[in-house]
């Protein structure tokens, strides 16, 4: 039996770094799993995975900064599992450009996809959620939230906004529905090394990043993916409203 038997979670962002780890990993606790995501083969490539382990996932295609997604995901979850009962709104952009030679058509698109799509499909879910008996949602942050990034401004204010919501939805949601955010460090994924394009040596600035850490390496999708799945978990019944660090130690010093 896995831990998530009977549940439906929904995974935005879900076709690779750490949104598939997180899809993958709740699939194979046996949760039904609905994935978003903008690329059809990387998509079908994650379910075709998942299925032939024997779990059970879906995958929408569609731009998560709509409403019209968003309410796609939960009809979609609805029609082929029955229900709601978990959420991760994982899907960002990073909208390089500081605020200076930044555009603000960058700095719009990162706030749709960061911040109000987060909203957009925590606002659609939750009835569907309630009539599922409650549920729990692990927003995918980042310790952006909390430290500067150089020509990150945009992605900053995003992060630091979901840290809000999350008390602010911890107060309106409880006592059937749980809420909290991962600030999660940095993590070997591809959107890490499209961060680091921001400095003039990205490979040598990644390489550096990891021997700051205490732990001495990067994060992995497995890391985070177990973090999500203990806060999703009823082994962390009695925590809502908290922004977990996840850094591998690298904001402690």
């Amino acid at each position: 039996m896995g831990k998530f038997d009977g549940k439906v979670v929904i995974v935005t962002g879900g076709t690779s770094g750490m949104g598939r780890g997180i899809a993958e990993l709740f699939a194979a606790e046996g949760a039904g799993v609905v994935i978003s995501g903008q690329h059809l083969e990387r998509g079908a490539e994650v379910v075709a995975g998942i299925q032939a382990r024997g779990g059970a996932a879906i995958f929408v295609a569609g731009d998560i900064a709509t409403v019209e997604t968003n309410q796609h995901l939960v009809d979609t979850a609805v029609a082929e599992f029955g229900g709601v009962h978990l959420l991760v709104p994982n899907a960002g952009i990073l909208g390089l450009g500081g605020v200076l030679d930044g555009t603000l058509d960058i700095w719009q698109r990162t706030i749709d996809i960061n911040l109000n799509a987060v909203y957009y499909l925590i606002k659609l879910a939750v009835p569907t959620m309630q009539n599922s008996g409650g549920g729990a949602i692990v927003i995918n942050g980042s310790i952006a939230a909390y430290k500067g990034f150089p020509n990150h401004p945009a992605y900053c204010a995003s992060k630091g906004a979901l840290v809000s919501l999350t008390r602010q939805l911890a107060i309106d949601l409880a006592p059937t529905i749980r809420i909290n955010v991962l600030c999660t460090g940095q993590v070997d994924t591809p959107l890490l090394w499209k961060s680091a394009q921001a400095f003039p040596d990205p490979a040598t600035a990644v390489q550096e990043v990891a021997a700051r850490m205490p732990l001495k390496r990067l994060g992995t999708p497995e890391d985070i993916a177990r973090a999500v799945l203990f806060l999703a978990s009823e082994d962390a019944a009695w925590i809502t409203g908290a922004a977990l660090t996840i850094d591998g130690g690298i904001t402690a010093g």
